[in-house]
This record gives structure tokens, C-alpha cells and sequence, in this order.
């Protein structure tokens, strides 16, 4: 269970007395990789091994289904080597001046141990050939160890992030089309039979002049689909796409899982655009995060990072932020342990911050990139006035109106406005 606010909240952080403890992310769990033999053949010993990883299978020569077998029949043909040696011994005592035998008709035979020597070398080739094979597979298996060592060092998540956006240069081809219209596009095929619906996000909007802000609709990757999103585009510059708005406390922010993957509220209104569609928004372009905000008393500052990307739902949202500017302060990143980058999504129903001892969306009632927990939240608790008890409200601890000694009392800064927006790092209005 969590309890009081010292555990949990931030005041530490302001004060330079952290005491929090830190959650380290348990190893992800994984079966022990297993052999198997892959497609059907008639002799099932001469059947190729495969080995399967996530995202990546290996297949095994064949010798390696060999491999038991042969050092099996070498340790036999040993063992009949060592009878034999044992046998020429004893011939050894015979005399050495009987070398053959006389035959009825004058010829000659063989001594006995002829047939024993050929025998020897029969065995001497066999053993020789499989020596070849089982070097040869040793050496193959060397190289797939290797492989599979170099593999280890993979970052999925640039993996990830460059597929993802070399799949989609695609829409480059979308984003000239529609730019070369001077009203809403009319469908137009592409090459490879794509059709540009829409564009993918607000900033291409501006660039076809259109500059009243309003709900119109993107299309950030054609395979995805299309939908709607609130353009900025009368403020500092414009082409912004809104993916969050609280303004009045109408829209509940304590959500599940599902809501916040999939997007909740009026886009004319208090809203949070989706996780997913967020994703998508920061995958196919480089993008800038805006941030503002304004308090009950008129007092109005900006956050800006010049870096925003959010993972996908399998790497649960993963934030990624940097490259701060601005007037409120980088409540995001206070230190090492109240730092915003790098941090899972948190849900009350799904926890994945790095708090040990409780889930900080259900402390706080909000879905947020926390830590252990939080030195911002923009989605927390809307409030009207000044409140007191735990810091459950939109909360931005570098908010430069708010008086240092407000940490050491029970009463929180409120918020009067507060919205999230994006647009290509490379946009020029």
C-alpha cells in the first residue's frame, strides 16, 4: 500500500533530500531456447536443427544432428582399434620367418594378420572422415555462437525506431503530393497505388496556408488509417498538432490502460489524443514538444524539448526527451531519480514505473510517464483553486510563480490551462 505524500511526491526532489528509493526494472523473462528439427526429410538424422529467437531464426547445419551420433561411433571404433592392436600383439610372438603358407598347388597364402592390417585402415579412413565432419561442424557452430553473442548487444529500440522510419519513406512521396495544393487534396494515387488521404500531421497543413487552427484530419502512416487531431495554427509559428488539453477539469484523466492506448476526450475541448496515435506521430517525423502552461493568476510559461518520441505499446510507451528550453523550468529532468526520459507509461490498472513499493498512477490517479515517482505530471487532478494533502493535481515542480517554501506546507500550486503539442523538428513556418 502507498502512504503519505514524503514516499512518493517530489518535495524531496525540491529540497535536495531525496530519500526515495530506487526500482529496478526485474529482468524480462525468457524460455530456455530450445532445439528443434525444422521441415520434414526421410532420415531423421539427416534432418537440419533450427533455433528460434524473438524476431530471428537460425538454422543449424546438418552435422549437428550427426554430432552425438558420431562421437558415439568414434568411441566404438576406438575401443575395436585398441581389441585389434591387442590381437597384432600376439601375432608379434609367432615367428617372424613364417610369412606364408604353402599351398597344394605351389602358390601361397596370405599370413593372417594381412586381412587384419586392411581392416585397420578401413577403420583409420572412417575414423578420418568423421574427425572432417565433426571439425567441420564445430566450426560452424563457432560462427552461429558468435552471431548469436553480437545479437545480445542489439538495441531494440533503435532497431525499432529505424524500421520503422525506413518503412515509412513512403510518405515523403504523400507529404509532396499534398503540398502542391492550394485546398483540401482530392484523392490522388501515388506510386505503388497509395492514395494520400490526408497529411500526417498538423505542419503540413501550414504549409498548404492553411492557418486557422481547428480539427482536421492526419494521416501519419496510410496503413493506420486516418484521424482526427487539433491544429495550433495561429500561435508561435503554427503546424502544431495538439496531443494534450486540460482547460476546465470536464475530462477525468484517472483512466485504464485501454484509455489512454486509444484516446479519450473532445479534441475541441479537454482531451488526451491516444498513445498509439502518438507513436505514430513521433515515428514517422523527428519532433519538438511543446509545453504550456498558465496558473490562476495569469502567469504564463513554456517548456520545449527539442527531441519526443514515444515507443510503441510492446515497449509500453517507452518516453524518450531531451534537448530542454524554455521559462517553466525542466521539471522533467531534476536528477537521476526524478528524471521523465527513458520512463515506461503508468496506468492505475498497469504499472510500470520504477517506484518498489506501490503503482504511482494509482497514487497520484493519473497515466504518466512516472519514476519513483514524479517531478511533473500534466495529467493529474484538475483543481480550481489551491488544495492541500498529497500533490495529486497537474503538477510542474519548476514552475518559477510557485514560492520555494510552498514545498515545506501542505498547499499546492494549481493550474489553470495546460496543453501538449508537437510538430517536425525541421518545420519552418
Amino acid at each position: 500500500m502507498l502512504s503519505g505524500t514524503t514516499h512518493l511526491g517530489s518535495e524531496a526532489v525540491v529540497s535536495g533530500s531525496s530519500g526515495s528509493l530506487e526500482k529496478t526494472l526485474p529482468p524480462e523473462s525468457c524460455s530456455q531456447v530450445k532445439l528443434k528439427t525444422a521441415g520434414q526429410c526421410e532420415n531423421e538424422e539427416e534432418c537440419p536443427y533450427q533455433i528460434t529467437f524473438p524476431t530471428l531464426t537460425i538454422q543449424l547445419p546438418k552435422q549437428f544432428q550427426l554430432l552425438k551420433k558420431a562421437m558415439t561411433e568414434l568411441q566404438h571404433m576406438k575401443e575395436t582399434v585398441r581389441q585389434l592392436k591387442s590381437a597384432c600383439l600376439s601375432c608379434s610372438f609367432q615367428s617372424d620367418s613364417v610369412q606364408t603358407q604353402q599351398r597344394r598347388d605351389g602358390g601361397t597364402t596370405p599370413p593372417n594378420n594381412v586381412s587384419l592390417n586392411n581392416d585397420i585402415q578401413e577403420m583409420q579412413v572412417k575414423i578420418t572422415k568423421m574427425s572432417n565432419k565433426l571439425k567441420n561442424a564445430y566450426t560452424q557452430i563457432k560462427d552461429l555462437q558468435g552471431q548469436v553473442e553480437q545479437l545480445k548487444h542489439i538495441n531494440m529500440e533503435k532497431v525499432n525506431e529505424m524500421v520503422d522510419k525506413k518503412v515509412d519513406n513512403i510518405s515523403e512521396i504523400i507529404t509532396k503530393l499534398n503540398s502542391s495544393c492550394s485546398n483540401a487534396c482530392p484523392q490522388v494515387k501515388g506510386p505503388l497505388g497509395i492514395i494520400a488521404l490526408a497529411p500526417r500531421d498538423c505542419s503540413d497543413y501550414s504549409a498548404m496556408k492553411q492557418m486557422k487552427s481547428g480539427v482536421y484530419k492526419v494521416t501519419p502512416d496510410p496503413k493506420n488509417g486516418t484521424f482526427d487531431v487539433f491544429c495550433e495554427m495561429e500561435s508561435n509559428g503554427g503546424g502544431w498538432t495538439v496531443v494534450q488539453h486540460r482547460n476546465n477539469g470536464s475530462v477525468d484523466f484517472n483512466r485504464t490502460w485501454a484509455d489512454y492506448k486509444n484516446g479519450f476526450g473532445n479534441p475541441r475541448g479537454e482531451f488526451w489524443l491516444g498513445n498509439d496515435r502518438i507513436h505514430l506521430l513521433t515515428r514517422t517525423r523527428d519532433m519538438v514538444l511543446r509545453i504550456e502552461l498558465e496558473d490562476f493568476q495569469g502567469v504564463r510559461e513554456y517548456a520545449k524539448y527539442n527531441h519526443f518520441y514515444v515507443s510503441n505499446e510492446f515497449l509500453k510507451y517507452r518516453l524518450a526527451i531531451s534537448e530542454y528550453s524554455g521559462t517553466a523550468g525542466n521539471a522533467l529532468h531534476i536528477d537521476k531519480d526524478y528524471n521523465h526520459d527513458q520512463m515506461f507509461f503508468t496506468t492505475w490498472d498497469r504499472d510500470n514505473d520504477m517506484y518498489p513499493s506501490g503503482n504511482c498512477g494509482a497514487y497520484y490517479g493519473a497515466g504518466w510517464w512516472f519514476n519513483t515517482c514524479m517531478s511533473a505530471n500534466l495529467n493529474g487532478k484538475y483543481y480550481n483553486k489551491k488544495y492541500t494533502g498529497k500533490r495529486d493535481g497537474i503538477f510542474w515542480s519548476t514552475w518559477p510563480n510557485m514560492p520555494r517554501d510552498h514545498y515545506l506546507t501542505s498547499t499546492r500550486q494549481t493550474f489553470k490551462t495546460v496543453r501538449m503539442m508537437i510538430r517536425p523538428k525541421n518545420y519552418a513556418p
